[in-house]
């Protein structure tokens, strides 16, 4: 009898996924709605019955995984690189042209698909078994969300393979999207709720899909084209058009419109016959994504730094409309920069109202001659951002006027600085009611004092009940004013004041990073605080001192002394000084040998500790990352390294072993 409900749940499962293939790839059902709800109804009361019988891949289980408590990062096995972009038929032109200069001949084929508005991501399939998902991320560092795509219908849990045998490895890029249709019936649905509509299909699919319940992702209903992939074994891929097919042979979904071109005119015939289709699309489209069709001929045209030489994103205009700029508006962000923003008499734009939109700076105001009162163009670029685009010169009255960055700071009257060689303009004042919350969380962050427990959620509320308007009021908190917030228990009371107490005494670098000094970062901190030990004379340090130390440039040494110069700083500085608050002399630097060099670490040391390590590095004028990235000049491999070595390989990086490392430091690398 068990047997014969295995093979049952077994034939059950066949049948759903291939019924799936006809319905999602295929696009072509042999079954009703009806007849396929009947079959998965009778695999999930044969599961339920029988539990020892549900497997990972069953297409009962691409619900019921429980909330995330948050995403994990996922190394990219080859780097999801980004595309260069071409926005005219021409610009196309001189894709094609470097093409063919660097190939050494006229006859080029490429292969040009729609570019999907959605988020791209990677599945990875294992001997045919779907095993993790995540997302782009920077393109060497995703975010894990295998848990909710497999809630997409249209992502198989287990590739087809008519001949038994899946490829050992896949790894497949693509797009996650929302169709129209289904944007039009989830804004129904909140509208009879009583709930604001979704703006666009982007962004409802990238908020979707980091959801930390992947039920919410399986109720908005999105899908997934394939289009590309990373590490291939067991499967030959010799061109872009092969591999589309032998996608949808595994069962994998791909765009169904897409044109191979026997040169570039057929592409760009492609691409304006699509520009004047692109509203009866069934999906959002901003643009096609015309590729190299042979394989072979793309590892000969190779790579740039973020992008191939054998592939161009062709993006389509940005749709525009007309209106009045009414004002111009300076909103002071957390991080203390000021930004003009238009204030629009609102205007349909692709089905969306804009009556605001950035402009960035006061440079961005002036290079496109925006006057107060203006008629403006505007437009959503990249069919999502509002941007301003130009002034209609012709339609001016007069009555225009200029606009004027304000001297002093819009939230706290303090004075507006514009650093040399900067664009932006800041307010300096930690204390700047527009910038509190932000300064604290830095100031309590693991770079800085590391205050654990001390989360947003709490420094909200200390802010906004006017317990903490300072920095410094954190180190006058006691366990009477804890107790009166939300969700803060004798425990965690205790807790936080002995850490705070256990943190008025900390290092200069940490001290100086806490501080938040614009350009001053973890690895800047050291390098200052080794070259002047304490905080009194970096307070009378002049740009000139600065400049003396190793890797300090002059944008930095004018923001360093800029901070300190600030009358609100220096008295917070004292305030702090006055709660207790004390700083470690640093150690000096042993040498600039390392100056400028960028290491990282995987694994473990057998001569040293990881913090010894790095503090090597740091005393010779070098500096330490957490990541590996194209600026990385050094990996240190030690013992049972992890997915950093793999990466500093794929990104051609110079991997250390520990004694090729002892080597450097003694000056025989």
């Amino acid at each position: 009898m068990a047997a014969d409900v295995a093979a049952e749940v077994a034939r059950l499962r066949d049948e759903i996924q291939c019924h799936d293939y006809r319905y999602h790839v295929l696009a072509s059902p042999k079954i009703s709605d009806a007849e396929y709800d009947a079959l998965f109804r009778r695999l999930v009361d044969l599961e339920a019955a029988h539990p020892d019988l549900v497997t990972p891949d069953s297409p009962t289980q691409r619900v019921g995984a429980p909330p995330a408590e948050g995403f994990a990062s996922v190394a990219h096995g080859v780097p999801m690189r980004s595309l260069s972009n071409a926005f005219t038929a021409e610009e196309i032109r001189d894709f094609d042209r470097r093409v063919r200069k660097l190939l050494g001949t006229d006859e080029v084929t490429y292969v040009a698909e729609p570019k999907l508005d959605g988020l791209s991501v990677e599945l990875v399939y294992r001997d045919g078994t779907f095993v993790q998902g995540s997302t782009r991320g920077d393109g060497v560092n995703g975010e894990a969300v295998t848990g909710n795509l497999r809630t997409i219908r249209t992502v198989p849990l287990r590739l087809r393979t008519e001949e038994g045998l899946a490829p050992r490895l896949l790894e497949v890029r693509g797009e996650v999207y929302l169709a129209k249709e289904d944007l039009r019936r989830l804004n129904a649905e909140r509208e009879r709720d009583g709930l604001a509509p979704f703006a666009n299909p982007r962004n409802l699919a990238a908020g979707s899909l980091r959801q930390l319940d992947p039920k919410v992702t399986a109720a908005r209903r999105l899908r997934f084209y394939g289009y590309d992939v990373g590490r291939v074994v067991g499967l030959e891929i010799p061109t872009q058009e092969d591999l589309l097919a032998a996608l949808v042979r595994l069962g994998i979904p791909t765009n169904p419109l897409y044109r191979v071109c026997r040169g570039i005119e057929e592409a760009i015939a492609f691409y304006e016959e699509l520009d004047r289709k692109r509203e009866d699309l069934p999906y959002d489209a901003d643009g096609i994504v015309i590729k190299v069709n042979d394989v072979a001929v793309r590892r000969v045209l190779g790579e740039l730094a973020h992008s191939p030489r054998w592939a161009v994103a062709a993006k389509f205009p940005a749709e525009e409309g007309t209106t009045r700029l009414a004002d111009i508006r300076v909103y002071v962000s957390r991080t203390g920069t000021l930004t003009p923003v238009a204030a629009l008499d609102p205007v349909r734009v692709r089905g969306v109202e804009i009556s605001r939109a950035t402009l960035h700076n006061e440079d961005e105001v002036k290079r496109k001659g925006l006057l107060i009162g203006d008629t403006v163009v505007v437009r959503r670029a990249g069919d999502v951002i509002p941007e301003v685009v130009r002034p209609l010169v012709e339609r001016r009255t007069g009555a225009e006027r200029l606009f004027v960055m304000p001297t002093e700071c819009p939230v706290c009257g303090g004075p507006v600085v514009r650093l040399e060689g900067e664009v932006a303009h800041r307010c300096l004042n930690l204390s700047c009611p527009a910038r509190i919350v932000a300064s604290i969380l830095h100031f309590v962050s693991r770079g800085g004092f590391d205050i654990e427990g001390m989360g947003p959620r709490l420094v909200i509320q200390l802010v906004e009940r006017g317990i903490v308007r300072r920095i410094d009021d954190l180190f006058r908190l006691d366990r009477e004013t804890l107790l009166t917030l939300d969700r803060v228990g004798p425990k965690l009371a205790e807790k936080l004041l002995s850490t705070i107490e256990k943190k008025r005494e900390t290092a200069l670098p940490k001290y100086l990073f806490a501080l938040g000094i614009p350009e001053v970062g973890g690895v800047t901190a050291d390098l200052v605080a080794a070259s002047f030990g304490s905080i009194d004379r970096l307070l009378s340090a002049s740009v000139e001192d600065l400049l003396a130390v190793p890797g300090i440039g002059p944008r930095m040494a004018l923001a360093i002394t800029g901070f300190f110069a600030n009358p609100e700083n220096r008295t917070l500085l004292g305030a702090l000084r006055a709660a207790g608050v004390r700083t470690t002399e640093a150690a000096a630097l042993a040498s600039t040998a390392l100056a400028g060099a960028r290491f990282v670490f995987t694994g473990s040391l057998s001569t040293m500790t990881r913090e010894e390590a790095q503090d090597r590095v740091r005393r010779r004028g070098g500096t330490v990352s957490s990541s590996v990235g194209r600026k990385t000049d050094y990996v240190v491999v030690g013992a049972d390294p992890g997915s950093k070595a793999a990466q500093a390989q794929a990104l051609g990086v110079r991997t250390l072993s520990e004694a090729e490392f002892l080597d450097l430091l003694a000056g025989r690398g």
